[in-house]
């Protein structure tokens, strides 16, 4: 067929997680626990951090809104998903198809940003503590969200465009479980190159200079660390960091494993396992433990918890 011979497209088929029929129910029932896990634990970080006094700082500032990227973002995958793996619909209509792929991106590349900002805080807290309030303020904080969102959006509205503006040969099956950019180029018939390049360089761009603030961040409070005497001190600082530290270390290396690399070296069952941890099960793993392992929303939990309980109980 000739590239000229193009069809309108509808809809697309969603080609999946599995292609065995006997995996599909444990899948749902996998995938649905994750999920509602995610939603609930990401939800209930969002609500504490926003009602409770004690957890009114730049850091849970922070938290309320890397739990909103993760709901934000598994949302946007996961009922479609879920929903393919009970009822065998595995088609998605074209606009939905662009839908999901805009919102999946704001949500993904936002995340990459607060992490970032995340870092840069516990960078100011630990290292420069007398400055903080002045450094971290509101306004500042706000800003930096702010910056994230607007970027984020800038790029996802510019890559969707791209796509779903260029011509597709007319085969419609996407070979992952939702509409991701790199499987929806090599369904189009127009000259990809410059939609290749705009991911490549946005890709490289947003992992790059979020990763290095990460990182210079934290080699700077490893040396504050390294010069404190007290191992109390030492201890604090590291729990302070530990949990953050290492969801960033899986983030990161999650995304510049399906990414930064040509698109000809991409094996898409491969991409699936990953897409599947990073989309599904770091969001449930954030979740629990910036909240679980979390003295203060801990605290904040038991708090409303009883006082949950004496409303009921004042109700009857």
């Amino acid at each position: 067929m000739e590239k000229h011979n193009l069809t309108v497209l509808n809809e697309f088929i969603l080609m999946g997680i599995t292609h065995r029929p006997e995996l599909q129910a444990p899948f749902f029932g996998l995938f649905l626990i994750i999920y509602t896990v995610s939603v609930v634990g990401n939800l209930g970080v969002i609500i504490l951090t926003k009602v409770d006094p004690r957890l009114q700082t730049p850091m849970y500032f922070f938290l309320r809104h890397l739990a909103f990227t993760d709901l934000g973002y598994s949302t946007a995958v996961g009922p479609k998903m879920l929903v393919s793996l009970v009822t065998n619909q595995n088609t998605i209509p074209y606009n939905w198809c662009a839908t999901q792929l805009a919102f999946f991106l704001l949500f993904i590349i936002s995340e990459l940003f607060i992490l970032s900002a995340m870092a840069y805080d516990r960078y100011v807290a630990i290292c420069n503590p007398l400055f903080y309030p002045v450094i971290m303020s509101l306004r500042v904080c706000h800003v930096l969200v702010a910056i994230s969102y607007l970027y984020s959006t800038f790029v996802s509205l510019t890559v969707t465009m791209k796509i779903f503006s260029s011509f597709f040969c007319g085969y419609n099956v996407i070979s992952h479980f939702f509409c991701d950019s790199l499987p929806l180029l090599s369904l189009l018939c127009s000259n990809t190159h410059e939609i290749e390049l705009i991911i490549l360089i946005s890709a490289g761009f947003n992992l790059i200079f979020s990763l290095l603030i990460v990182l210079v961040s934290y080699l700077l409070i490893l040396v504050a660390i390294i010069r404190m005497n007290s191992a109390e001190g030492r201890h604090k600082a590291f729990s302070t960091c530990g949990a953050h530290l290492t969801m960033a270390i899986v983030f990161y290396g999650t995304l510049i494993f399906i990414y930064v690399q040509p698109e000809s070296s991409h094996f898409f069952d491969t991409d699936k396992v990953a897409s599947v941890f990073y989309t599904l099960i770091i969001p449930m793993l954030n979740a629990l433990i910036y909240s679980l392992r979390n003295k203060d929303v801990k605290y904040a939990v038991q708090t409303m918890w009883k006082k949950l309980l004496q409303h009921l109980i004042c109700l009857n």
